[in-house]
């Protein structure tokens, strides 16, 4: 996979966290600032993702009243925590 450097200012004192760190885990610097990108990144699309299901779900929601009521969810939660495989409730209007 082809990479390409970018410049990151940081302040002096992260940038000696940073190296601290670094130090202790014995890797580069550059590496511990690609994890930490690449770490971000991925948590970052997976709350997108979870924002737009919910968002979805919201709409779906408002388009056909379809629902489940919350003591509905909690029984079939508790059944499944039991140890029960539980099919999900059916939603309804």
């Amino acid at each position: 996979m082809a990479s390409t450097p970018v410049a990151v200012r940081l302040a002096d004192p992260l940038k000696a966290r940073m190296r601290a760190l670094a130090e202790q885990r014995r890797r580069p610097m550059h590496w511990l600032m690609r994890e930490a990108i690449e770490q971000y990144v991925t948590r970052e699309e997976l709350r997108e993702a979870f924002r737009q299901e919910a968002l979805d779900a919201w709409n779906h929601y408002q388009t056909t009243g379809l629902h489940v009521t919350g003591a509905e969810a909690d029984a079939w939660l508790a059944e499944l925590e039991a140890g029960n495989d539980a099919e999900p409730p059916r939603a309804h209007p």
